[in-house]
Formats: C-alpha cells, structure tokens, sequence
C-alpha cells in the first residue's frame, strides 16, 4: 500500500495558490503547470506575488515585487539596507532584484507528503511576505529615491513606543 502511495499522483500545489487568491476575487496569471503570478494592490503600492513549484524537491518558492522606482547609482547602499533588514525578519529575506531595479522579499516552503496543512502554511506565508513589504516599503523608499543613509532610514522603525497616540 505505501509503494501505492508513494507513486500516486500529488496534487499540484499551485493550484492552492490559485484557490487561496480566486477565493478572494484576486486576479492571476498561470504562465504554466508551476508558476502563477498574482498582483496585489497594498497600501502604498502594488506588489506582484511570484510563486513557482519545484515537484522535486517538494518546494514552493515565494517572491513579492514592490514597485519602488531606484534613482540612486550607489548600490553599496542598497546592500546594506538588506543586510540590516533582514537582520530584523524571523521569516524570509529581502533581496534585490537587479533585472527589475527593485527590492523583493522571498521565502520557500517545502510540501510533506501528504501534508494537509500546506494551504494554511502557505496562506501565513503570503501574509507574512505581503505585511513585511508593506512595513519596509516606506524605508526602501526614501534609500532608493531619496538617497537617505539606510541606518537613518530605519532609526524610525527600531525606536520602541510607549502608549498610544
């Protein structure tokens, strides 16, 4: 029964990523059997979700674009925002996509056999990668168009608040 089980056919993941953004009325595009791109109106502007499937290793790779326009020549700042960024994150990375001229987040997640909880997994990751671009958002902003330090541009970010306003 377990050879049975282990030759049968998996179901393709990509499809739950299209199921997680149809339930939501979220328009995609399926460029083939494993990859699907969605585009996600945020609250400072759009990001496209990549994802791709890679049957092989039982592996789903997550991208998030944010459309961030670089002006600035000095790449060596760039650098280093990502590296202090990602210092912060306990999930995923920020990485800068040098064909596009612009910062994504990635993560991946790897599929168990059988596994019933990948949707769930799966939806806090698309959370996750939505919620961290759109929190980093502001600080790639001003580096990459303003030319701010990148440690100047995330002081507001790491000062911990007291109360409300």
């Amino acid at each position: 029964m377990q050879l049975a089980q282990k030759f049968a056919p998996q179901p393709n993941p990509i499809d739950l990523v299209e199921n997680i953004f149809l339930s939501k009325s979220f328009e995609l595009e399926r460029r083939n059997a494993n990859e699907v791109v969605v585009e996600v109106q945020g609250k400072w502007s759009n990001m496209l979700l990549f994802f791709a499937w890679e049957a092989s290793m039982q592996c789903m790779h997550i991208s998030c674009l944010m459309d961030i326009e670089n002006k600035i020549e000095n790449r060596s700042k760039i650098f280093e925002l990502l590296a202090l960024i990602n210092e912060e994150l306990w999930v995923g990375h920020f990485s800068y996509w040098t064909e596009q001229n612009t910062p994504v987040f990635k993560h991946s997640i790897f599929m168990h056999q059988n596994e019933e909880a990948f949707e769930d997994r799966l939806s806090q990751i698309i959370d996750i990668a939505i919620n961290e671009c759109e929190r980093m958002y502001p600080i790639f902003k001003v580096v990459l168009t303003k030319g701010m330090e990148p440690r100047q541009a995330l002081y507001p970010m790491m000062m911990e608040t007291a109360g409300q306003a």
